[in-house]
């Protein structure tokens, strides 16, 4: 059975607005794999099951909409008292001058357009291969287009342990920037890496990260979404996980009129642990989507999935995240929970947590909750002399500590709270 005719029509608008980036036979097979692979899916709409709750107009618009810049005045750069090697984007475009040299020990660090011209490179066997393997059973149309279509992003391949975190930072500073960014990544086994993500990159913004963890190795992953209000991102994580790896994501986003996180992890190993969580605080006309699917496909392996969203003024929070556990998994121990804090009765939490387990000896489960401020809490605060708003932001930092706590770094978590105490702040004055 065909596409409909007009998912056609803006898969094919959307497509000639772009071109592929030029480079060895590899790349370009990968390239044109996705691009069958969308055109065979078709560009996501709301009535796909995976969409129903979250509007892709923006996302598959030929031209992005125009976004205003936001500039930060009342804060410093965030990690900025840590010791990183920074990797610059300006509205999707890779900034050499503002960067730091690509040189790190234990590792080895290339942009995508570099590597894409040599004949023979390992990211050949990442690039393209776990998102293709991320389109079943749930199609993600906009990270084929990605694959299809990215010319910038940066690859990195670490060999040992990683002592200084590889932090990518994302300017926008052009109201009209349409980014396209695909990263991949492969830690070799034994090796250890983390990286840090910060900033709104775009009017609009298409990112793919793929993440190969082999044996016994361990990835770190902490995002800070920007404070741009206006912009619109769709961002994916696709990993693969070896025997005894580790695997931990976390972002925090506030603002931003529409965001969706897709991650898609699996447990290929035994013995493997993946953990994501998220927080995100909401403002008005918001709307913030993480859709998770994690596949356990090894025994003893643990994934943890901690979703906070704090939500008002008619903000809108979404949440899909399903555990699949194939036959043979066992002894399989996954943990699902989502919950929103709705400050007022204009804001709304929509949620579909889900299990599909093909195996006997497993401990899963997974829970999902709305609510307000208990109010017994607030009136125990207010009772020893604490203002109203100022009990609120203390239960409402209480409520997102389960996500924070899932951040192995003490610095970078304390980092991240700070953000959300400020972010508070500024809502309270």
């Amino acid at each position: 059975m065909g596409l409909p005719q007009a998912k056609l029509d803006s898969t094919e608008a959307r497509i000639a607005a772009l071109s592929p980036l030029t480079g060895a036979a590899w790349i370009e097979t990968e390239q044109a794999g996705a691009l069958a692979r969308l055109r065979a899916m078709g560009l996501p709409g709301r009535r796909d099951e995976y969409w129903r709750y979250t509007n892709p107009t923006g996302l598959n618009a030929p031209q992005a909409a125009a976004a205003a810049v936001f500039s930060v005045s009342d804060e410093s750069p965030i990690y900025g008292n840590l010791d990183t090697l920074d990797i610059v984007f300006r509205d999707g475009v890779f900034d050499a001058g503002a960067s730091d040299e690509l040189t790190l020990e234990g590792v080895v660090i290339e942009r995508l357009g570099v590597a894409a011209l040599a004949d023979i490179h390992w990211a050949k066997d990442v690039y393209g291969v776990l998102e293709e393997r991320g389109q079943v059973p749930v199609q993600r149309p906009l990270a084929a287009l990605n694959t299809a279509f990215a010319h910038d992003g940066i690859l990195i391949r670490a060999t040992g342990v990683v002592k200084k975190p590889i932090r990518f930072v994302y300017l926008h500073e052009s109201e009209t920037s349409d980014a396209m960014l695909h990263h991949v990544i492969k830690v070799e086994e034994g090796a250890e890496l983390t990286v840090l993500e910060n900033g709104p990159a775009a009017a609009r913004f298409n990112k793919v990260m793929e993440v190969e963890v082999a044996d016994k190795a361990a990835f770190h992953h902490i995002r800070a979404q920007g404070r741009d209000h206006e912009r619109q991102a769709v961002t994916h994580i696709f990993a693969r996980l070896g025997a005894e790896s580790l695997f931990k994501s976390f972002t925090m986003t506030a603002n931003g009129v529409m965001t969706r996180n897709e991650a898609v992890i699996e447990l290929t190993g035994n013995d493997a642990s993946a953990h994501i969580a998220g927080v995100a605080l909401g403002d008005g006309d918001f709307h913030h989507d993480d859709t998770v699917f994690v596949t356990h496909d090894a025994v003893n392996c643990e994934s943890r999935q901690v979703f906070k969203k704090v939500l008002r003024n008619g903000a809108t929070g979404v949440f899909q995240g399903k555990i699949l556990v194939r036959a043979g998994a066992q002894k399989t121990d996954g943990y699902q929970i989502s919950q929103a804090l709705l400050l007022d009765d204009n804001a709304q939490f929509l949620a579909k947590p889900e299990l599909e387990i093909y195996a006997d000896d497993v401990a899963c489960s997974h829970g999902s909750t709305s609510g307000a401020i208990d109010e017994d809490a607030l009136f125990y605060l207010r009772a020893r002399g604490v203002p109203r708003s100022e009990a609120t932001d203390m239960l409402t930092l209480a409520f997102l500590a389960e996500a924070i706590d899932e951040i192995a770094d003490a610095e970078i978590a304390a980092e991240i709270l700070d953000r959300l105490e400020g972010w508070l702040a500024r809502r309270r004055g």
